[in-house]
């Protein structure tokens, strides 16, 4: 049973259950399929210096802020923002407002998981082969133009429309599986941290075990360690680039949840004199550790598919050659094959210029390695294919997404629902597992609309705009909100207060300058960069929808703090991602997204 504090405040039943909540918060699914991306597009090993830097500089002082104010104040984000300042509960409102938009669309994707998941409990599974087409005298045409993997992912699961401005139809498949997925996530927070604590012990745990499992067996997979060494082999010359730069620091500051709101209501359930400094410091290095781990074992399985597909070109161009020349069966390996092609190109070239041979080169298939729902539905899940007993691998891998992503809503719905009962939203008589329920319910009626077969279109909208930008915004008002508003000092002393010392001098460095600078540096950067991005043709005018959220809270919530301020200022202080690729192909041909290009951004 969830223990009541002196101020009669639910706290964790143990310690465990809160670094397990907030781990399970941070280490979302931007851990597994963003940073190994990341990582391999940005010099390898060479992104992991501004990776530690933006770490060291900006992640864990801003991490620490959060647990601190939501642990001494013991308060959600609405509630803690209004005590720090009256005007600066807009704050609050703004995370509240990003989480809510956030946890729609998280949830979606929990959804599709979901529909992957009890799909892999079949064999062969359903994207192994292209269906039958309707007469059912030959297989689906536009599934061969493409692949089984692209199909089943495009057609068969989003049944995906050309562009955004074709709604569809709703489909049903995916609204129960949405269904079912806000049905988990009520049943595991109806009773906030009592239920969600008991839950986080599976869902934050699991992952680990099934990344333990897909190394070790990914590392005895032929290809492996090409595939390491493609993610790692360091090119420092990238670190001359300053987008590099921008991508770790935003990496570390989405892979952290921070500016949710998530951690402040997590953090406000603690004992007042829990050591919070520390528990940032834990909290954040496991997180990044994560990130290392889920790259070693996702990078050994893509090692090991670029290898097979490497093989199988060679193959193709092997038979080319055998019927061209006329060579005997098995008289060509694939060890052998470069010089057998160089000898006949130095005889006979006009013959061999002819054949329509492929080019052939391992660092090309490793080079095809994708991010965000590219590497979870179509890279990984063909990887598994290739894998014996792929129905296993399967199930491993898609249970594995779902109990991340699920980790991660307890964060997202705490972000939601700690403010509303803080803020007596609730009437009396109306129990606590009531306004959970209307509140979940109410999400997936507004989610219902990204199971439309246009809703991955609006689905990018919304994680390009809804938090991203919003995010940072935040994050850059937190800190200066507490070190200039509140005051260094006050907060010191608070801190000191609750964990026995006072920060030290790398903390008040970070968190007076440093932190500040980084997320200005980073904003504007960030802006540049979205005004010279080109438009999505089928997005223009959308963003309008999600992008202020954080201003309209803020410009709200003046008088609101204003009517409340006698009451809140006398109290103590205590995942960007690339757009879409354009739809391509006419007349016969698949008009599908291309899978490398597909959202990289999700934390």
């Amino acid at each position: 049973m969830v223990r009541a504090g002196p101020d009669e405040r639910p706290q964790w039943d143990n310690k465990l259950q809160y670094l397990l909540s907030c781990v399970g918060f941070a280490v979302g699914l931007g851990n597994l399929w963003r940073f190994p991306y990341l990582c391999q597009t940005h010099g390898g090993g060479a992104f992991l210096i501004p990776y530690v830097i933006a770490l060291v500089f900006e992640g864990i002082p801003l991490f620490h802020v959060e647990l601190a104010i939501g642990q001494r104040l013991r308060r959600g984000s609405i509630g803690v923002w209004r005590a720090i300042s009256p005007y600066l509960g807009g704050v609050g409102l703004g995370c509240f407002t990003v989480s809510l938009l956030v946890s729609l669309y998280y949830n979606t994707i929990l959804a599709w998981v979901l529909w992957y998941l009890l799909n892999s409990f079949q064999h062969p599974l359903p994207w192994s082969t292209c269906p039958l087409d309707l007469n059912r005298t030959g297989l689906v045409q536009e599934c061969q133009d493409t692949s089984p993997v692209t199909y089943f992912w495009y057609r068969q699961t989003l049944n995906i429309t050309p562009d955004i401005n074709d709604s569809g139809a709703v489909q049903g498949r995916l609204l129960l599986c949405m269904a079912a997925s806000w049905a988990v996530v009520y049943l595991c927070v109806i009773r906030g941290i009592e239920t969600a604590g008991k839950a986080i012990y599976f869902t934050a745990l699991f992952p680990y075990v099934v990344l333990s499992v897909f190394l070790v067996r990914g590392l005895t997979l032929p290809g492996a360690t090409e595939g390491l060494l493609h993610l790692f082999t360091p090119d420092m010359q990238v670190l001359r680039n300053p987008r590099v730069w921008l991508d770790a620091a935003t990496q570390i500051f989405f892979s952290l949840s921070l500016a949710f709101g998530g951690h402040i209501a997590f953090a406000s359930y603690n004992p007042p004199r829990n050591h919070c400094e520390r528990d940032a410091v834990t909290i954040a290095l496991v997180n990044s550790m994560t990130s290392l781990y889920a790259s070693i074992a996702v990078f050994s399985v893509l090692g090991f598919k670029a290898a097979n597909d490497h093989g199988r070109c060679l193959d193709g161009n092997i038979l080319l050659l055998l019927n061209a020349f006329d060579l005997p069966d098995q008289s060509v390996s694939r060890d052998d094959y470069a010089a057998v092609l160089s000898h006949l190109n130095a005889t006979q070239p006009e013959r061999v210029a002819r054949l329509p041979l492929q080019v052939c080169h391992l660092e090309d298939f490793l080079d095809k390695s994708a991010s965000g729902t590219g590497l979870a539905f179509i890279v990984f899940a063909e990887a598994v294919l290739h894998m014996p007993g792929a129905p296993v691998w399967a199930v491993l891998f898609f249970g594995m997404l779902f109990s991340l992503g699920l980790s991660s809503m307890f964060g997202n719905m705490e972000s939601i629902l700690t403010p509303l009962f803080d803020q007596w939203v609730r009437p009396r008589r109306v129990p606590k597992e009531v306004l959970t329920g209307l509140v979940c319910l109410a999400c997936f009626l507004l989610a219902s609309g990204f199971t439309l077969q246009s809703g991955n279109y609006w689905l990018e909208i919304f994680d390009q705009h809804a938090a991203s930008l919003n995010l940072i915004f935040l994050a850059f008002f937190e800190v200066v909100g507490v070190i200039y508003v509140y005051g260094m000092k006050r907060f010191c002393d608070d801190v000191a207060w609750m964990t026995g010392r006072r920060p030290g001098l790398y903390w008040q460095v970070t968190w007076k300058v440093v932190s500040p600078l980084l997320l200005l540096t980073i904003l504007v950067a960030y802006l540049a960069l979205l005004a010279s991005r080109p438009p999505n043709p089928w997005a223009s005018g959308a963003p309008g929808a999600t992008a202020p959220t954080p201003a309209a809270p803020a410009t709200l919530d003046k008088g609101l703090g204003q009517r409340q301020g006698d009451r809140s200022s006398s109290s103590v202080l205590r995942a960007s991602g690339s757009p879409w690729a354009l739809l391509y192909g006419c007349g016969a041909e698949p008009r599908f997204p291309r899978a490398e290009n597909a959202q990289p951004g999700l934390r």
